[in-house]
């Protein structure tokens, strides 16, 4: 059995934290692809990332392939007795197949009752209940598929000018394609908590409508904002994006704040 532990790891621990931010990888990604996070958000905000088997430090276990059991094993984590992640107010920000797994995480906890995050940041994805437009990738053969992942534009290019390096990878890259291509949605009432989106604007996969139709999956809140970018503008508009992360973290800080001080 896994260690819950594996599953998370705070990026840089903060002395007297206000809020937390889990950050969730896309397809392929890693912790890694958060570095410097920790850096730009608010002094009072621990930044945490999710730690999939398959990658990093779990190489050598095999990568899940269900969006369904990559949130039920984090959900296992933040829900275990030695986590203190859920002890202050969260949030959570993920990308592409990072975003699906935030929000079915929102849903698991909330069915364990858990309070709601503070704003979950759905980055790079089209709203979970609409189904994807584009022909499934995850079993094509080999060449095929690393074929199709190079016009992606998420993998390093010296993956694809290693063939010894391709084959280590194409396992993982194939099982997280698998959990994104067969994600089935399933109808519940929405989140309770507000969502922000962003979305690329060169994206030619997720397009204006998907990411305004994450609308419906909250009560709350919903806003769009658009980069410069295609796809990946999580790393060609970093700046500007940590710049926005990092504003509505404030907003939030504010807002727990304000809270706290009305309960006294």
């Amino acid at each position: 059995m896994t260690d819950r532990s594996s599953w998370l790891a705070r990026q840089r621990t903060r002395a007297n934290p206000r809020m937390r931010l889990l950050c969730l990888p896309y397809a392929g990604g890693g912790s890694a692809i958060y570095r410097g996070y920790g850096e730009r958000v608010p002094a009072d905000v621990e930044v945490w990332v999710a730690q999939l088997p398959g990658r990093e430090k779990r190489f050598g276990e095999p990568a899940l392939t269900s969006v369904d059991a990559i949130a039920d094993n984090l959900a296992a984590a933040l829900l275990a007795p030695q986590c203190e992640f859920l002890s202050l107010p969260y949030a959570f920000f993920g990308h592409s197949l990072g975003a699906l797994v935030g929000f079915e995480l929102v849903r698991r906890l909330r069915d364990a009752g858990i309070a709601p995050p503070a704003r979950l940041f759905a980055s790079a994805h089209r709203a979970p209940q609409l189904p994807d437009p584009d022909p499934p990738i995850h079993g094509l053969p080999d060449a095929e598929f690393a074929e199709e992942l190079r016009t992606l534009n998420g993998t390093p290019a010296e993956v694809f000018e290693s063939p010894e390096l391709l084959e280590l990878v194409l396992p993982m890259l194939r099982a997280d394609f698998t959990a994104a291509e067969t994600y089935a949605y399933r109808d519940a009432a929405p989140l309770a908590c507000p969502i922000t989106v962003f979305g690329g604007r060169d994206d030619h996969w997720i397009g204006p409508d998907a990411l305004d139709a994450w609308r419906e999956q909250t009560a709350a809140e919903c806003r769009v904002q658009i980069f410069d970018g295609d796809h990946f503008f999580i790393h060609s508009a970093q700046q500007a994006l940590l710049s926005e992360l990092e504003r509505e973290l404030e907003q939030l800080l504010g807002a727990a704040l304000r809270a706290g001080r009305s309960s006294c």
